[in-house]
């Protein structure tokens, strides 16, 4: 069976969508993106820094609409069995999926990025990559320091992101090495991504989610929050507004999707981090890109 996933952010690259941007059915994309967000991601996209790329108001906007192109322009070949986004990466996997449309996608992703944004502004705030440690450790840790710090990206085994307040990382990190981390990486990101320091931004995207028509998807949608598989409207809005404070559980989503019948992995977006990742929680499976295809 087939699956495909949709990466999140970290994924983005100088250029990216250039050459989807060439191609005649999927310009009209692009150039309504550029309508609906009110400034021309395009030009970003295209001829930006990677600075201008890490901005959150494009990074999540732009990696949704390269995502959308690429499942779009590959027609009769996407066809999937079942679909799973890292983070952001599940807004691209719904609409892929035929759960919400293209228009209504990418203005939860606006709303979603801008609400992050602001959210990172109240409090100085921090994510860490550890390695190394299993699961248990490194959430008994994040429990025994006072301030804010969870895990908040289950990646695959030993990989890890904490997220919090950059004194409460910065304590978790360092007992963490103490317990045996090979390391712990401070990553460079604007804030507290799935962590209880995003509440402010959860109650804003809550409004936006509410209002937004979604439709039972062709396929299930394994979402974050419980890496289980959705197909029901409601429980998809419900977990998407729960993803926001809460962790990404991408290995438990890839190793219940093997579990219900997923034989091959096709990474829908830039780069091969995702690919990555599955092989550390099954080496066997096969994956590939669907930007080879296209």
């Amino acid at each position: 069976m087939k699956a495909y996933i949709f990466p999140g952010q970290g994924s983005q690259f100088p250029g990216m969508g250039k050459d989807l941007y060439e191609m005649e059915h999927s310009k009209h994309l692009f150039e309504r993106a550029n309508e609906i967000l009110g400034f021309r991601i395009t030009d970003i996209m295209f001829n930006g820094t990677e600075e201008d790329l890490k901005q959150t108001r494009v990074t999540q906007p732009a990696l949704f609409l390269h995502s959308v192109a690429l499942a779009q322009s590959a027609g009769n070949a996407f066809a999937p069995a079942m679909v799973a986004g890292h983070s952001l990466g599940e807004f691209s996997a719904l609409v892929a999926a035929g759960a919400m449309s293209f228009e209504d996608g990418l203005k939860l992703v606006a709303a979603r990025a801008n609400a992050m944004q602001k959210a990172c502004e109240i409090q100085p705030s921090a994510m860490a990559a550890i390695l190394g440690l299993d699961n248990y450790t490194v959430e008994e840790v994040c429990d025994m320091v006072s301030e804010i710090v969870v895990p908040a990206n289950y990646n695959c085994p030993g990989q890890i992101v904490i997220s919090g307040s950059v004194e409460g990382v910065d304590k978790a990190c360092a007992f963490l090495l103490e317990r045996g981390a090979k390391r712990a990486l401070k990553l460079n990101v604007g804030g507290a991504f799935h962590s209880p320091l995003m509440e402010a931004a959860r109650a804003e995207l809550e409004k936006a989610i509410l209002i937004t028509k979604v439709t039972e998807p062709v396929c299930p949608v394994y979402q974050n929050i419980d890496g289980k598989p959705h197909t029901d409207p409601e429980e998809i809005k419900s977990n998407l507004v729960d993803q926001l404070t809460g962790p990404v559980k991408w290995t438990q989503t890839i190793e219940l999707m093997i579990h219900d019948g997923a034989t091959s992995f096709t990474e829908v977006g830039p780069g091969n981090v995702l690919q990555g990742l599955v092989k550390k929680v099954n080496r066997f499976v096969e994956t590939n890109s669907l930007s080879s295809l296209v």
